[in-house]
C-alpha cells in the first residue's frame, strides 16, 4: 500500500511533457520553505495499491511520464519500487524527487537503493530556500540536480541529465 497526500494528473511542472505526479505522504527532511508541508506527517494520506495507481495513469492517453514527489517517496521505497516496475513494464518514464542525494541512495543498503534502480530520472537533494529560483526547470533550488539514473548506475557516480527535454529547452 502506498500512502499518498495527493495525485496531480496532467502536470506540466513535474517533468517534461504531460505527466501524472504522485505526492507521497510522509517526509523526514522537513525542508525550510517546503511547498508541500502538509505531506510531512507520516500519519494520514490515502492508501492505494500500486495496480490501482497504474490504472489511473493508463486512463490518461496523453500521459507519457510519471513523477513521484512528496513528501519523500524513498520513505516508502518498497511500495514505490513495485509501482515503478509496473510503470516501466507499461512503457512510462519514471522520475522521482528526493531530499536524499544520489550518493546517499546509491550507498543505501535497503529498499531505497532498489527504488533508485527502478527509476529513470532523479531530482535529488533537499530544497534549500536560500538557493530558490523560479528560472530552474523542474527543480526548486540551485543545489538540486536532475540525474540520469541509468548512466549514473553504470558510472558509479552521479551523471547530470543532459537531454534538452529535462533541461527545459
Amino acid at each position: 500500500m502506498i500512502y499518498l497526500a495527493g495525485i496531480q494528473e496532467d502536470s506540466i511542472v513535474d517533468g517534461p511533457g504531460i505527466r501524472t505526479a504522485f505526492f507521497a505522504q510522509g517526509c523526514p527532511h522537513r525542508c525550510h520553505g517546503c511547498h508541500n508541508p502538509e505531506t510531512w506527517a507520516f500519519e494520514g494520506g490515502t492508501g492505494f495499491e500500486p495496480e490501482k495507481l497504474l490504472e489511473i495513469v493508463e486512463a490518461n492517453p496523453l500521459c507519457h511520464g510519471v513523477t513521484f514527489s512528496g513528501g519523500e517517496p524513498f520513505a516508502q521505497a518498497e511500495e514505490f519500487t513495485k509501482f515503478a516496475g509496473l510503470l516501466k513494464e507499461s512503457g512510462y518514464e519514471v522520475a522521482s524527487y528526493s531530499g536524499y542525494t544520489f550518493e546517499e541512495l546509491y550507498d543505501a543498503k535497503d529498499a531505497r537503493r532498489d527504488l533508485l534502480e527502478s527509476i529513470d530520472v532523479l531530482i535529488d537533494g533537499p530544497y534549500e530556500e536560500s538557493e530558490r529560483s523560479l528560472e530552474l526547470a523542474f527543480k526548486g533550488s540551485r543545489n538540486q540536480r536532475i540525474i540520469n539514473v541509468s548512466a549514473s548506475l553504470t558510472a558509479g557516480e552521479a551523471v547530470v541529465e543532459s537531454s534538452d527535454r529535462w533541461l527545459g529547452i
